[in-house]
């Protein structure tokens, strides 16, 4: 089955079961014995859209195609806000899922770099990348600011306390599965003198921390944020 996920400024387009719209879901509401909102299929909808791209979800054993579009409209202020879809369980898993899958994952990184140009990487035990070495970093907390959680990720991993530089960060945004979760990399910058850095590497975390050369880095490198943020160096 595909779905078309139209979203306009936090707005969201649901419809009944019979197509008509728009609905208004209600948070919090348990379950019923039949969905009573759900996407509009595209020959559900009469004004002009975009498509952006296409994502596959899966719930149980059930799955849809999901067609992310742009609408041609004025704001539609009688359309569902978005944040309202999850909490209400009245709401077809397709429009949930898709609604859950466009939230972004918030990734904060730094590039520490010694004053002969050298980066730390580190060489992890857990996450998407065990046995790889990587960029010093993680996801964000709640209501963290990426500069913190850049600062918070480098001491909870290698042990060391830094400052970062004025520099704006790399911001890196990407896709990498059908399913359409997406991420956002913010990586600073942090220059040290590496003969007073002892590193003390989180041991259930990271196998090993070692300085390299950027080229080096790049060569180990697997992240396809770190591997954007380490071109950008000079």
């Amino acid at each position: 089955m595909e779905y078309l996920h139209l979203e306009h400024d936090g707005k969201l387009l649901l419809v009944d079961a019979n197509g008509v719209g728009p609905q208004i879901p209600t948070p919090g509401r348990e379950k019923s014995d039949v969905w009573l909102m759900r996407l509009p299929t595209a020959e559900e909808v009469s004004f002009e859209w975009t498509e952006k791209r296409r994502n596959k979800l899966h719930w149980g054993q059930n799955s849809a195609t999901i067609i992310h579009a742009f609408p041609h409209i004025d704001w539609p202020e009688n359309w569902a806000w978005k944040d309202d879809v999850i909490s209400d369980s009245a709401v077809h898993p397709a429009a949930r899922q898709s609604v859950y899958r466009t939230i972004h994952r918030l990734v904060s990184k730094v590039i520490i770099q010694d004053y002969q140009g050298r980066v730390v990487m580190a060489k992890v035990k857990r996450g998407h990348f065990v046995g790889a070495w990587t960029l010093p970093g993680g996801y964000l907390d709640y209501s963290e600011h990426p500069e913190r959680g850049a600062v918070r990720e480098t001491m909870e991993e290698l042990g060391i306390s830094i400052d970062l530089l004025d520099d704006a960060p790399i911001i890196s945004e990407n896709i990498f599965s059908d399913e359409g979760i997406n991420f956002v990399s913010f990586t600073y910058r942090a220059l040290v003198d590496a003969e007073n850095i002892e590193f003390k590497p989180k041991a259930d975390e990271i196998a090993d921390v070692t300085w390299l050369t950027k080229e080096e880095a790049l060569n180990r490198a697997v992240s396809w944020f770190d591997i954007q943020a380490l071109k950008s160096l000079n």
